[in-house]
């Protein structure tokens, strides 16, 4: 009998080009299996190529909204990841299009391609009745993939840090420009920051029969801080003093409102690391951390074997570019 090549075996990655995308690309290239990252962008998925070996990693054009270019993307794959998902609507891209329309498009697709092993991304918080049209959708999306596929694995992260992320970096840059940086809601909501990298290695241990079938995995890291904490580390980190300004729901709602209708006047040209929304003011009014359910039912990252990388360990290595004088910030003269 000869021995399985998982050179032969095929994954397609939905969104695989994006901040979570390309370390999940990497875990999976990695394992061995032939990446077909489909993305509405081909041309942008270049930087993907040196995750893996020449002719592994493949970029191909797809779209949500286009059901024959789904069924292209998966022809021939063996397992299917979707990682497509937005912060904050843009256009066409609004939260009922990616999150709950797209995810039930994707999981439509991988079932009519008779795919069994499949991946889809979502987020603590999920919530069909939520007042946040981020989590509303992110439930909608959920609930269309297990009609679609009830076998298929659901990851909800908390917050993703990493090299790329929207979160450490953007206090980091606000820090490094504004006096002040604002507490929203007083800095009180509780979140537990997990890592990019262990988040793709909990994606690929699934695709390898790792886990329960079927099951909802909630993934966060070795610690619960409140976003209070979370800036005085960013300023730590950065050897930057600035002034935390409490900044009430009632107040930071209607302000997050006037940004996003601001950058929309501007056609996007607010950096946006200075553009909140009122959703995203929404989403803070709750804390972002593994249930003591999924703890208990071992749907963690230690229910997959997975130690979590703390933040120490991590966010200095790329957040030191925002001191005064970057790497050299702790050298000293003899």
């Amino acid at each position: 009998m000869t021995e399985f090549d998982p050179r032969d075996r095929i994954v397609t990655v939905f969104g695989g080009s994006g901040f979570i995308g390309r370390h999940f690309v990497r875990a999976l290239a990695r394992d061995g299996w032939r990446v077909r990252v489909a993305t509405r962008r081909p041309d942008l998925a270049f930087h993907l190529q040196p995750l893996g070996r020449v002719g592994q990693i493949n970029a191909v054009q797809a779209n949500v909204r286009h059901p024959d270019s789904l069924a292209a993307a998966l022809r021939g794959a063996e397992a299917a990841v979707n990682l497509v998902g937005i912060l904050a609507p843009w256009g066409k891209q609004t939260f009922d299009a990616v999150h709950a329309q797209g995810a039930g498009a994707i999981a439509k697709a991988v079932g009519e391609a008779g795919l069994a092993n499949f991946i889809h991304m979502s987020a603590i918080g999920a919530d069909a009745r939520s007042a946040s049209a981020y989590a509303r959708t992110k439930a909608e999306g959920e609930a269309a993939v297990r009609a679609a596929l009830p076998r298929a694995a659901i990851l909800r992260p908390s917050v993703v840090f990493g090299p790329e992320d929207q979160f450490f970096n953007r206090f980091a840059t606000m820090a490094r420009i504004m006096p002040v940086l604002p507490l929203i809601g007083g800095g009180k909501t509780r979140l537990q920051p997990v890592y990019v990298g262990d988040v793709a290695e909990a994606g690929a241990r699934l695709l390898r029969g790792a886990g329960q079938d079927g099951a909802t995995y909630e993934l966060g890291g070795p610690a619960v801080r409140t976003m209070k904490e979370l800036l005085e580390y960013v300023l730590a980190t950065i050897h930057r003093r600035r002034l935390l300004a409490p900044l009430p729901f009632s107040v930071a709602a209607p302000l997050g409102s006037v940004t996003e209708t601001v950058n929309k006047f501007l056609l996007g040209l607010l950096p946006r690391e200075f553009v909140f929304t009122a959703d995203q003011v929404e989403l803070l009014k709750h804390d972002n951390v593994v249930s003591a359910e999924a703890v208990a039912e071992g749907r963690t990252l230690a229910g997959l074997g997975i130690t979590p990388e703390s933040i120490e360990a991590i966010v200095p290595t790329y957040l030191y570019r925002f001191r005064k004088t970057g790497q050299y910030a702790d050298q000293h003269p003899a």
